[in-house]
């Protein structure tokens, strides 16, 4: 049985980051990953690492991130693109919340610049000047693409941090014996470590299932579409909306957003929890999306494989009133699903040395990276 100082199970961007935080401290890492390669949470996204929309925290942690990510762009690629994010605001409420948002984050020292609607339309010509009434920007947010970044961090994390990495390694049992952890796969195999550290997304009925049974975790549900590669459109970075404002955590902080009220024409995408995003990939093709459904533990089944066309027609008529650009040619559509907790995230100790860390929900991908690394230096610093 061989032995390590650190198991990781789940090999996604939670699980990644705990390992690379752990190399850096010395530590012998393994991470067992159940498929063949990652398919979840972290690679059904939009590919938007935006510390702007998250607060408290979260917000220090994706800040982190941002630097992490950037370290290890200018030593390895893993798609990191700095293109920037902008929330456009459609409305007075929608501009007041940008200008309040504004002032918080030049308080924090965080770069951000407020666009008029002629500056907007000038940098984003996509867009639409009716819906456009002005945008903050954040120039230096990064922009990934989800289809290949989880398998370049691995890649490189193999190649120059020693990590270790199992894939169809699918954990069925874990425990403490006498301080040591040690896991069994379905395969047999077995592996001990100092600590073990669970980050297995939505996956809740292979290990401890008494324990996610009782812990409050949800699983969201979330529809997201990809057009045909457009090369003669060219949008630069992240693009969030006037739903993105009035939904993001960041925005609750504004002195407004308490007496904002909704729309009569948003009041229906409320209802699907729908919030309009657009990403450029490589390709030229643009993601947008997206929609949230949601299940408790024991439940998650009734969220259902499918995705509904209803849905996407809301999204793609939202997504038509906002750009110029024909959105209706999508190649494909799928649905992602992540593990969300009522309290920002869900950490457990089975044991001394047995811990769970999931239920980050969609801020995977904007402060993992961050997030871990205070999580490696609390367990052994």
């Amino acid at each position: 049985m061989k032995n390590f100082d650190l198991i990781i199970v789940g090999g996604g961007i939670m699980g990644a980051f705990h390992a690379y935080h752990a190399t850096k401290l010395g530590k012998s890492v393994l991470i067992l990953e159940k498929d063949n390669y990652p398919v979840s949470s972290t690679v059904r996204n939009f590919g938007q690492a935006v510390p702007s929309g998250s607060s408290g925290r979260w917000f220090d942690y994706g800040r982190r991130s941002l630097e992490i990510y950037q370290d290890i762009q200018s030593k390895f690629d893993i798609s990191v693109r700095r293109n920037g994010t902008i929330y456009v605001a459609s409305d007075d409420t929608e501009w007041t919340l940008a200008n309040e948002l504004f002032a918080i984050h030049q308080s924090k020292g965080y770069a951000c610049n407020l666009l008029s609607k002629r500056q907007c339309l000038e940098q984003y010509p996509e867009l639409k000047s009716e819906y456009v009434k002005g945008a903050i920007y954040y120039p230096n947010e990064v922009s990934i693409e989800p289809n290949l970044l989880i398998y370049k961090v691995l890649d490189y994390l193999q190649e120059q941090h020693k990590v270790a990495y199992k894939p169809n390694s699918t954990v069925i049992d874990c425990q403490e014996i006498n301080g040591k952890a040690e896991v069994l796969t379905a395969t047999k195999e077995k592996f001990s470590a100092e600590k073990v550290i669970i980050c297995s997304g939505y996956v809740f009925n292979l290990l401890f299932p008494e324990t996610y049974a009782k812990s409050g975790l949800i699983v969201s549900k979330l529809q997201m579409m990809q057009t045909v590669p457009m090369k003669n459109v060219s949008l630069k970075g992240n693009i969030l909306t006037g739903l993105s404002i009035r939904r993001y955590e960041s925005f609750e902080e504004c002195p407004s957003c308490k007496n904002s009220t909704i729309p009569d024409h948003y009041t229906e995408l409320k209802k699907w929890g729908i919030h309009i995003l657009f990403k450029q990939a490589i390709d030229g093709s643009i993601i947008i999306g997206d929609s949230h459904e949601y299940a408790p533990v024991g439940k998650t089944d009734e969220l259902g494989f499918d995705t509904k066309d209803y849905v996407n027609k809301l999204m793609l008529k939202e997504a038509e009133r906002i750009v110029n650009f024909p959105v209706n040619q999508i190649a494909r559509t799928w649905a992602g699903f992540y593990a969300q907790h009522p309290n920002e995230i869900f950490e457990h100790n089975i044991s001394p040395n047995i811990h769970i860390f999931t239920g980050i929900g969609g801020k995977g991908m904007t402060t993992s990276a961050g997030y871990a690394e205070q999580n490696i230096r609390c367990l052994y610093c």
